[in-house]
Formats: C-alpha cells, structure tokens, sequence
C-alpha cells in the first residue's frame, strides 16, 4: 500500500461517523507501513484531510497504541503545531493514550521507547491546550494527560491545579466537572 491508497480512503471519509472512521483506521491496522504517511498527513497542513488523518491516527492509537512507538519523535515533535479543533482533539486523545498506557502495568517495550523528551513535550502541549481557547474535551483529555503525568513529574501536578483553580469558575459546566474530578485526584496523591 502507498500514501496515495491512504489518501483515498481518508479523501472517502464522507463524515465522521464513527464506522467511517473504523473503516479507514481498520484498514491502516491491516497495512501498518501507511503509518508513518498517516501522522504525515496529519501534520501537514489544516486541511480537511489533515483533519481526518487526525481522527483516524486516534482510532489506531485506540486499538493498538504500540503502533506509534516507532513516530513518537514526529509525532511529540509536533503536536503542539496543530491548531484546528479537529485536529487537536484527536491529538489530545492520543496524548491521553499514551498517558495511560505510560502508568500502565503493561507494555513495557513501549514505557522504553517513549522517553522524557517525548513526556516533556506532551506535558507541554497539554498546558497549552489547557490555557488556550480550546473546547472541552481537548482540555478534558489533556487533564487526564497531565494528571497520570504528574504522577512521575510533581511540579505538573503543582501548575495542573493552579490553573484549574483560577480558570474552573470562567468554564462550562463540563469543564467544572472533569475540573472537580482531576483536583481531586490530585488532592489524593
């Protein structure tokens, strides 16, 4: 398969209903060399096909998150460059994956791949995603990031919850939730 096959299929994502997206994350599961042209398509522009390259890479890392192990220079090099929703969304998810998967029990061929670079710039994306003008769920997933983080790093916790404090007020009612929730967990630490 080539980048010009993964263009097509992301070129017949009509929307994003979730089967169409299974569809096409399915099929680069199945050719996993479309990979790497996928988190490149991703970056490259704010193009809807950037967009959907993004949505895509999510369900992979959802899946199968030992898929980007081998891009996470690329990919942890250049989250912070996406600016559309659609795209950081999606990028936040993922970042939340590997959060995830960093505390797990699990894996550990991929806790020795992702290294401190890559935790710092996802630490730093997360900030930023946090104090820009993002919706909810990209600041949702970046808590998320942020806490399971800063459980191997104290100061995050630290800025984490000072900015929940001084922005939860200002936020929607799901932000509050989700910001109730993470100060909690981290007042438990």
């Amino acid at each position: 398969m080539t980048k010009i096959d993964l263009i097509k299929q992301l070129t017949n994502i009509k929307n994003a209903k979730r089967e169409n997206r299974e569809r096409v994350a399915c099929f680069v599961l199945e050719n996993t060399e479309l990979i790497p042209y996928l988190i490149d398509i991703m970056f490259a522009s704010e193009t809807k096909i950037a967009i959907k390259a993004a949505w895509i890479l999510e369900i992979v890392c959802e899946k199968k998150i030992d898929c980007i192990t081998q891009h996470l220079n690329y990919f942890t090099n250049h989250i912070g460059n996406l600016k559309h929703d659609s795209a950081v969304r999606p990028a936040s998810k993922i970042c939340n994956f590997i959060a995830i998967e960093y505390n797990s029990k699990n894996d550990i061929l991929f806790k020795k791949k992702l290294n401190k670079n890559h935790i710092d710039k996802i630490i730093e994306t997360a900030f930023d995603w946090m104090i820009s003008n993002h919706k909810v769920a990209t600041k949702a997933y970046s808590m998320n990031a942020l806490f399971l983080l800063g459980k191997n790093y104290d100061w995050v916790h630290h800025e984490l919850k000072l900015i929940l404090q001084q922005n939860i007020s200002k936020e929607s009612a799901a932000y509050k939730a989700r910001g109730k929730i993470t100060l909690d967990l981290i007042n438990k630490q």
